[in-house]
C-alpha cells in the first residue's frame, strides 16, 4: 500500500519542532532529581607531566563537601576500553592505552582527570577542587604527529617508546610499483587534516542515581545510544546488564563525540552508590574542549600515477593519525575506516595504503561527523584536482575519464572489501556543473578581479559507506486511543527521528504523523538498539519500523476479520480504521485495541532488518569562493550539491542533514582549528580563540538529488546524515586553490583558509598591483 498523505517521499515539516522551540523539550541539564549534588573534577594543567596529591583533606573539609576521590579510591573499577584496538600489519599487537576512570601518578594530555569532587553546590566543587593540594613534575610532551615521529621524541607512554599505536597496510604493493613506475605522469600530494572540536549546543551531562534496594543504577546521559553505554558501564563498574538503566531525554546535538562512555559517567554512578544521592556533572564550555574526544587530525601523502591520456593506473597512500594520548573506543578504527574508501569513485587497478595511528600528548581523538571518510575524500579530491592541473584536463575531464561505470556495478575496490552496489557518477556531476553555471564562471571571476578580489571554482565528487553493522530490532504497537507507539533503540540528537519513522509507520497503518509517538533512549522500555552513527538510522532503523509496522497491520486486520466478518484478503488499512475494501464497513484502531482478543501480542508489530551489507551515498559539490587580498577573507558565494541517496523518505529532513554538513565543512575548510603549543598547551580552549562559522559564512546552497535506488536494503535507501560534511572540504579547498592558482601560481596549502594564511598567500598579487 502506497499512502500519499502521510507516508515516505513527502515533505513534512518535523512533529517534533513546536515542542522543542517552545522550551519543552528535556535535555541533560533538565534532569534534577530531588536531593541532587554536583560535581567538578580536577584537570590537568599539564599535558605530560607526573603528579602527587599532597592534600585531599582539605578539600574534604571544605562546605558543602561530600566525596573527593582520586585514582587510588576506584582502583577496584574498571578502565575504559578501546573497542577497536588495531594489530600491526604482521599481526603483533603494539601497547594499547585504555582510559582511566582518574590518572594515575602521570598526567597524558592537558584536561586530563586526576580527581573526582562531590558537593552540594556547583560552585562548592569547584572551589574544593581548588583546595586539592597537588604538586607537578612537568615531563616532555608530545604534540603533533611529526613531533610524535620525529628521531629522539620523548614517549607518550613508556611501553611505546616509538609512538606507535598501529601500523598497517592495505592492497598489494608489486603492482603498485610496478604501475608507477611505467606511468607517463605522477602526480602527489601531502595534506593536513586539522584536528577540530565538537561543538554541538548542548554539552556533555550526567545525573547517576543508585537504589541500594535493589543495587541498581540509573544514569541520565545525553548521549547518541543507551545500550551501548550501558554495556561499556557494565565491564567499567563491573556490574550485570539489570543493575543499570540508562536514559537519554532530548540531545542537543551529538555527531559522534556522543557515542562514547567518558569518565565521568561512571564517576557519578560511583560517587552516587557511596553517598546514596544522585550526581549531576555538567560540563562547562571551556572544559569540552579538554574533556571530549576530537575529531579527524590526519597527516597524509597522495599519489596518482596516470598514463598519456590521463587514466589512473594506481594511488598509494601514507595516512597517519593522531589518536590522542588514551586510546578512545573507536579511535583507531577511524583512519583505519578512511583509508578503505581511499579509491573514491575511481576506477583505479591497483592501490596500495599504509596507515598508522599515532600517540601525542593531547585530547583523545575518535569519530567526528564522517568519522574517517571526509578525511579519505578530502586527499583523494585534492589529489585528483592536483592532477587535472598537471595533466592540463579540467576537473570533471579527469574525473569523467575515471569514473567507475554504472555497468560494473557492483563494484569491488582495490581495497578495505569495499563493494559498491550503485552509483552514477558522471550523472550527478554532470548535473551539479550545469546547476552551478560552471559555464559562466570566467566572467564572475573576471568581475571579481575588477573588483579588487579573486575568485575560484572547486569541484569534488565523494562516496562514503554508511549503515553498515548490526540491525535494529523494533517495536510498533497499537495504543489504547487508536494511535501507535515506535520503540527504537536508535537516538535522535536533532535529525527528525519523529517524522521520519512517524512516516514509515503511517506507510502502513495511515495514521497522522501526530498520532504516531517515538520512544527512545531508555534501557528499561527498549531492549536492543545500535544507536545513531553511520548514517544508519533511517536506512536500518527506519527500514525495521517500516517492517513492525507492516506486522503490525497484519495482526490489526487478523483482529478485524472476525468483527467484519470478511477475509483477511478482503481488508484494507485506511485513516486509522480496518475496512472492508469497496464498503462502508469499518472498524477504527481504538475499538480493535478494546477488543478482549486484542491482546498485548495482536497489538505489537516486530521488525528487525540486519543490513547485509553498507549502503554507498555519493555525489558532487561545487563551491565558489572569493578572496579579498586586501583582508585575506575567503567568501563562499556559490554552493551547488547533487547527490545520490537513493529512495528519500522526507526532502525536507534530508536537506537540513546536507545543509547541516555542508555548513560544517565549510566552518573545516576555512575557519576551525584545534592549535597545541610545544608543551602541550591547548591555545583554542574556548570560542575567543577556535573559530566557528557564522550564519554569515554560510551561502544559499542549491541542492537537489539525481538518486539510484541501493540493492542492499528492501526500499532501495542511503544514508544521508554525514555527506553533506564528506564533500564540502574538498570541494572549497579546490576552489580555493583555483583562486590562488589562478592569481598568484599557488597550488599547496592546507584547512582552514583563515585570513592570515590567505593574506600571506596573496601577497605577491597586493605587490604586483601595487607596482
Amino acid at each position: 500500500m502506497t499512502v500519499t498523505k502521510f507516508g515516505l517521499g513527502q515533505p513534512l515539516r518535523r512533529v517534533e519542532d513546536r515542542r522543542l522551540i517552545t522550551g519543552e523539550g528535556h535535555y541533560g541539564d533538565d534532569h534534577a532529581p530531588e536531593g541532587c549534588l554536583h560535581a567538578a573534577l580536577l584537570r590537568s594543567p599539564h599535558a605530560h607531566a607526573k603528579f602527587n596529591i599532597t592534600d585531599l583533606e582539605a578539600a574534604r573539609a571544605m562546605p558543602g563537601v561530600h566525596l573527593v576521590l582520586a585514582a587510588e579510591d576506584v582502583a577496584g573499577l574498571g578502565d575504559i576500553k578501546c573497542q577497536a584496538p588495531l594489530p600491526n600489519g604482521d599481526g603483533s599487537q603494539n601497547h594499547v592505552a585504555n582510559i582511566p576512570l582518574l590518572a594515575k601518578g602521570t598526567a597524558k594530555h592537558i584536561g586530563d582527570a586526576v580527581a573526582f569532587v562531590v558537593a552540594d553546590t556547583v560552585a562548592q566543587a569547584r572551589d574544593a577542587v581548588e583546595a586539592i593540594g597537588i604538586d607537578y613534575e612537568v615531563l616532555p610532551a608530545v604534540v603533533g604527529i611529526r613531533g610524535a615521529i620525529a628521531g629522539g621524541a620523548a614517549a607518550v607512554w613508556d611501553q611505546q617508546p616509538d609512538n606507535v599505536s598501529f601500523d598497517t597496510t592495505m592492497g598489494d604493493a608489486a603492482p603498485v610499483d610496478a604501475a608507477f613506475a611505467k606511468a607517463a605522469k605522477v602526480v602527489r600530494v601531502e595534506v593536513e587534516n586539522q584536528r577540530l572540536v565538537t561543538n554541538y549546543m548542548e554539552t556533555r551531562s550526567v545525573v547517576a542515581e543508585y537504589d541500594a534496594g535493589t543495587q541498581r543504577f540509573t544514569l541520565t546521559i545525553p548521549s547518541q545510544g543507551v545500550h551501548g553505554l550501558r554495556k561499556t558501564l557494565m565491564g567499567v563498574l563491573g556490574v550485570e546488564k539489570d543493575q543499570i538503566r540508562v536514559v537519554t531525554g532530548d540531545v542537543g546535538g551529538g555527531f559522534g563525540t556522543k557515542t562514547f562512555t567518558y569518565r565521568e559517567y561512571p564517576l557519578a554512578a560511583e560517587a552516587a552508590r557511596r553517598l546514596g544521592r544522585p550526581v549531576k556533572w555538567v560540563s562547562e564550555r571551556g572544559e569540552h574542549f579538554v574533556a571530549c574526544t576530537q575529531g579527524r587530525d590526519n597527516l597524509s601523502v597522495g599519489e596518482v600515477a596516470l598514463d598519456a591520456e590521463g587514466t589512473f593506473l594506481a594511488m598509494r597512500f601514507d595516512v597517519i593519525g593522531d589518536l590522542g594520548a588514551y586510546l578512545s573506543q573507536y579511535g583507531p578504527y577511524i583512519p583505519y575506516l578512511g583509508a578503505t574508501m581511499l579509491t573514491g569513485v575511481y576506477k583505479t587497478p591497483a592501490v596500495h595504503v599504509r596507515v598508522r595511528g599515532i600517540y601525542t600528548n593531547t585530547v583523545p581523538v575518535d569519530a567526528y561527523r564522517g568519522a574517517g571518510r571526509p578525511e579519505a575524500a578530502y586527499l583523494i579530491e585534492r589529489l585528483v584536482d592536483r592532477a587535472a592541473r598537471e595533466t592540463g584536463l579540467s576537473p570533471a575531464e579527469i574525473r569523467r575519464r575515471n569514473f567507475i561505470p554504472p555497468s560494473a556495478m557492483p563494484y569491488t575496490t582495490p581495497i578495505g572489501d569495499r563493494t559498491y552496489d550503485t552509483g552514477d557518477f558522471a550523472a550527478h556531476m554532470g548535473r551539479a556543473i550545469e546547476a552551478s553555471d560552471w559555464d559562466g564562471f570566467e566572467a564572475r571571476a573576471a568581475e571579481s578581479r575588477r573588483n579588487g578580489l579573486v575568485r575560484g571554482i572547486g569541484l569534488a565528487t565523494y562516496i562514503e559507506c554508511t549503515a553498515w553493522g548490526e540491525g535494529e530490532d523494533v517495536k510498533v504497537t497499537l495504543d489504547q486511543d487508536g494511535g501507535a507507539t515506535v520503540y527504537v533503540g536508535t537516538q535522535s540528537n536533532g535529525q527528525g527521528h519523529a517524522t521520519a519513522y512517524a512516516q514509515f509507520a503511517a506507510e502502513h497503518l495511515d495514521l497522522p504523523l501526530e498520532r504516531i509517538r517515538m520512544v527512545q533512549g531508555d534501557t528499561d522500555r527498549v531492549a536492543t538498539g545500535a544507536g545513531t552513527g553511520g548514517s544508519r538510522s533511517i536506512p536500518v532503523g527506519g527500514i525495521s519500523v517500516g517492517a513492525a509496522s507492516q506486522n503490525l497491520a497484519g495482526k490489526l486486520k487478523e483482529l478485524a476479520s472476525e468483527e467484519l466478518e470478511a477475509g483477511i484478503q478482503d481488508l484494507e488499512i485506511a485513516d486509522g480504521a480496518v475496512r472492508v475494501a469497496g464498503t462502508d464497513r469499518s472498524i477504527d484502531f481504538a475499538a480493535l485495541a478494546a477488543l478482549p482478543k486484542a491482546t498485548e501480542a495482536m497489538r505489537t508489530g516486530q521488525g528487525d532488518f540486519v543490513p547485509p551489507s553498507a549502503t554507498y551515498p555519493n555525489g558532487t559539490h561545487v563551491a565558489e569562493v572569493e578572496i579579498d587580498p586586501e583582508t585575506g577573507i575567503t567568501t563562499v558565494m556559490r554552493y551547488t550539491v547533487c547527490d545520490d541517496f537513493g529512495i528519500v523518505v522526507n526532502p525536507l529532513l534530508l536537506a537540513g542533514q546536507v545543509h547541516g554538513g555542508v555548513a560544517q565543512g565549510i566552518g573545516q575548510a576555512l575557519h576551525e582549528r584545534t592549535v597545541y603549543d610545544a608543551e602541550g598547551q591547548l591555545l583554542t580552549a574556548s570560542f575567543m580563540d577556535y573559530a566557528m562559522p557564522r550564519a554569515g559564512d554560510v551561502p544559499f546552497f542549491h541542492f537537489e538529488t539525481k538518486n539510484v535506488p541501493s540493492t542492499t536494503n528492501p526500499m532501495g535507501i542511503k544514508g544521508a546524515g554525514e555527506a553533506g560534511s564528506i564533500g564540502s572540504c574538498p570541494a572549497v579547498m579546490n576552489a580555493v586553490v583555483d583562486a590562488l592558482d589562478r592569481s598568484v601560481g599557488l597550488r599547496d596549502i592546507d584547512m582552514p583558509a583563515t585570513p592570515a594564511r590567505m593574506f600571506a598567500a596573496l601577497a605577491p598579487l597586493r605587490k604586483a598591483d601595487a607596482a
